[in-house]
């Protein structure tokens, strides 16, 4: 196969950890061609959609040092067997101009991971609003009246903007919190941008489970991010712990109901994120996990990545 991975900046990438260079390796190693871009290389030139992509190989190195490209070659994206879009957030202009151009790729014959229209219909807070049945108490607005209602109702709550990832902006705000009046302002933007309030799930301290789905079907183990002390937020990048556990029947349950819906939908890799038995955020546009769980249960994530792209390529 010939596949190109759109990322960000190669240097930034840890071989370690990243879920992306567990993908492009696992793909190496079965002899396919890998191409990278990032997302200023797409362009729409003379009514084709392509990239300035270049040929990557790996190098014996383990550190920074790890790959090594070749010299950058205009190709449409059609030519490729598959694109996957992996760009990290933030989910700003930039990014939805990036899938217009990917969905207009589509048009012209090119596969992409996942779909460009999927990943803009599908914000990663919002989108857990389509499954009430598993859902924490919610509330969308900026309206800091019906905001306060909740927290009055709730006393125990996370405020969070629509469009951060890391846990970046999540506030855990009790209703006898002499700054929720200040919070409030900064989320909202005083009243001009809309946030999400949810009850607070106490289970947090059990961690923050991502749950992923490839093809709609559940990786076997969750990755449990468990927040350091004194901290609410699980995520790696505040800090957390990742450990693995063998799914739940609920985390079952919730994997099973989604998977084939979003799977429909094009969205072939999925981060479900689950709270004690809340499904709290469905990831789409560059999940993580793959190596964590990978490492600490040898259940081979990648694989069974790669193993559903060369299945979807050679039946459609």
């Amino acid at each position: 196969m010939k596949l190109a991975f759109i990322l960000d900046q190669l240097e930034s990438i840890k071989p370690h950890k990243d879920s992306s260079y567990a993908m492009i390796r696992e793909a190496a190693a079965r002899n396919h061609q890998v191409f990278i871009m990032h997302q200023k290389d797409l362009i729409l030139r003379n009514n084709t959609v392509s990239g300035f992509a270049r040929n990557l190989t790996f190098t014996t190195a383990e550190d920074k040092h790890w790959y090594q490209t070749g010299d950058i070659t205009t190709i449409p994206l059609q030519e490729f067997d598959a694109v996957l879009m992996r760009k990290d957030p933030p989910f700003d202009m930039e990014y939805i101009y990036s899938t217009y151009l990917l969905e207009l790729a589509e048009d012209q014959g090119a596969y992409i991971i996942n779909s460009p229209r999927s990943i803009r219909d599908h914000n990663e807070k919002l989108a857990i609003a389509k499954y009430p049945q598993f859902i924490t108490p919610t509330l969308i607005s900026r309206q800091e009246t019906l905001l306060r209602e909740f927290l009055n109702q709730f006393q125990d709550v996370i405020f969070k903007p629509l469009d951060g990832m890391g846990g970046a902006g999540v506030f855990r705000v009790h209703d006898k919190d002499h700054n929720i009046s200040v919070i409030l302002e900064t989320l909202t933007h005083y009243g001009t941008r809309t946030i999400m309030a949810q009850r607070f799930i106490p289970e947090i301290a059990e961690g923050d489970k991502r749950i992923l789905l490839i093809a709609g079907k559940a990786v076997p183990y969750s990755l449990a991010r468990i927040p350091k002390m004194g901290e609410t937020r699980g995520n790696l990048a505040a800090g957390g712990t990742g450990i693995t556990q063998l799914l739940t029947a609920n985390d079952k349950k919730i994997a099973e109901t989604l998977g084939s819906d979003l799977y429909a939908q094009g969205l072939m890799l999925v981060g479900l994120d689950v709270i004690g038995e809340f499904l709290t955020e469905i990831n789409v546009t560059s999940p993580t996990g793959m190596q964590e769980i990978s490492h600490q249960t040898g259940f081979n994530v990648a694989k069974m990545m790669i193993d559903a792209i060369e299945l979807s390529i050679t039946t459609n």
